[in-house]
């Protein structure tokens, strides 16, 4: 059985990640893209801490619709700022730390 380097927990107890979530400041805003389409931007989470790519992927399944996870941000197309937080809160990011522009 492995054990985590930071926490001392064996891996399948592991709480970083619960711990890392409820830390990240986190900024959700949109912008206005080519042929003015909205894109919502999500920064400010830790990739080390934190999968970026497994975020997206359920991020766009709750929005149902498309993105993408580039330097360090999250991408979605659309305007989803409210949903995003919704979701986010349900993953386990406090939401007192989550900021809509």
């Amino acid at each position: 059985m492995k054990i985590c380097e930071i926490c001392g927990l064996p891996e399948d107890l592991c709480v970083c990640e619960e711990i890392a979530r409820e830390i990240q400041k986190v900024k959700v805003y949109t912008v206005r893209r080519r042929f003015g389409k909205l894109m919502t931007i999500v920064e400010g989470i830790d990739e080390q801490d934190i999968d970026i790519k497994v975020l997206t992927k359920k991020l766009k399944a709750k929005c149902a619709c498309g993105g993408t996870a580039k330097k360090g941000q999250i991408e979605l197309q659309g305007d989803h700022k409210r949903k995003v937080k919704e979701v986010l809160s349900e993953l386990g990011f406090s939401s007192n730390t989550i900021e809509i522009k």
